[in-house]
């Protein structure tokens, strides 16, 4: 990647979004956050004119922006489409608007929602699209803009994600951040379908899958949608398992049922990465998982709060239309 041009984060200041631009920045790399948490309508895709006055002088535009919680697309499906449909519209209209030599490249971030639940295990990227909820049938449909926008002549890739943590700034209720929480200061972990399987990344890794994507795309080289993914399936009941372990074994699990809206199965093949960008993940799980117990036992406060197999939200706890709209600048997948 050249280091004279800079990008554009949407959503910048959410999980991958802030690990990306700390990486870039480390690099000496010139990086522009947009995020409505930070600059209110100023940083909201959902305006083409705040869009258009950030993009002078930009090569690119990782875009991360969206509602990105299964549970708060379900709860509000109207505004998870404006969001991350319409939002994902503004920003490639207004990045094909750019003059001709001044258009940048556009990273759209994506989710395995848009697999559903697939028929076959591991899935890789040509598995056809079978979203079961708001959230994977918003993804869905911008990636068909994007689609559409690379076949009018705009420079695009499509990045998938899969579960991915690392932080204990993310969202308390993400099912790793929740149970490593839990685990750390002896709380109850509750375990929504104990069975689902799931695909596990680890934000560093993610955030170097990005950053080889962007030079792959600086380059102005075509390439198919590639999800960023381990390939080692973990089951909900097992990971709960490991977090206990991991934090002394002072948490209790609990189980319930799946929620009846959420992907039950999905873990990737990580071939087409590997191979068009090099790309592998480096963190394991149980290190990953390791790491953050640490980090939370570290931080402590007082006390844990219950963690969560799924978003974690019970129907008492589901936002707001407003406090959802001030949610949006985050994109990591679920459960």
């Amino acid at each position: 990647m050249r280091r004279s041009n800079k990008i554009l984060i949407t959503g910048g200041l959410g999980l991958i979004g802030s690990a990306l631009a700390r990486r870039l920045r480390r690099d000496a790399l010139a990086c522009e956050v947009f995020d409505i948490a930070n600059d209110g309508p100023n940083g909201d895709v959902c305006s083409p004119s705040a869009l258009a006055r950030r993009l002078d002088d930009c090569a690119g535009i990782v875009h991360l922006a969206a509602v990105s919680r299964v549970i708060w697309a379900q709860a509000d499906p109207e505004t998870c489409m404006r969001v991350n449909v319409d939002g994902t519209r503004n920003v490639l209209s207004t990045a094909a608007g750019r003059p001709p030599g001044k258009r940048p490249w556009v990273v759209y971030a994506s989710s395995r929602e848009i697999y559903g639940d697939a028929p076959h295990l591991p899935v890789d990227e040509d598995c056809p699209p079978a979203p079961l909820n708001p959230y994977g049938r918003s993804k869905v449909a911008a990636e068909a803009l994007a689609m559409e926008a690379r076949r009018a002549g705009l420079v695009i890739g499509i990045a998938r994600f899969s579960n991915v943590y690392g932080s204990v700034h993310d969202h308390p209720d993400r099912v790793i951040p929740a149970f490593a929480r839990a685990a750390a200061l002896g709380g109850r972990l509750t375990v929504e379908g104990p069975s689902n399987v799931f695909d596990f990344t680890h934000v560093n890794d993610v955030v170097e899958g990005i950053v080889a994507y962007c030079s792959l795309l600086q380059d102005e080289r075509a390439c198919p949608p590639i999800h960023f993914v381990t390939g080692r399936p973990t089951t909900l009941g097992e990971l709960a398992d490991m977090a206990v372990a991991l934090g002394g074994g002072r948490a209790e699990i609990r189980f319930r049922p799946p929620r009846s809206f959420d992907v039950s199965k999905f873990y990737g093949n990580p071939e087409r990465a590997r191979s068009l960008l090099g790309w592998k993940p480096t963190t394991q799980l149980p290190e990953g998982l390791k790491t953050l117990v640490a980090d939370f036992t570290r931080q402590g406060d007082g006390g844990a709060t219950a963690g969560s197999s799924g978003a974690g939200m019970g129907p008492e706890q589901e936002p707001s239309g407003k406090a959802m709209a001030a949610a949006t600048t985050v994109i990591a997948s679920m459960p």
